[in-house]
């Protein structure tokens, strides 16, 4: 029971702590990639044709 006392609080820290670093990378707009994989397949390349 004691242990329980002890690791309950530290895995409710953990994943707030967890949570706040999520939404500090979304608000610091971390995630955005405007020219990302999906857009990036699309793109052909010209420099490679010449080749």
């Amino acid at each position: 029971m004691n242990g329980v006392l002890i690791l309950l609080p530290i895995a409710l820290l953990l994943g707030l702590a967890g949570l706040a670093a999520f939404f500090w990378a979304l608000r610091n707009n971390q995630f955005d990639d405007p020219d990302g994989a999906a857009a990036r397949i699309l793109i052909d390349d010209e420099e490679d044709d010449a080749a």
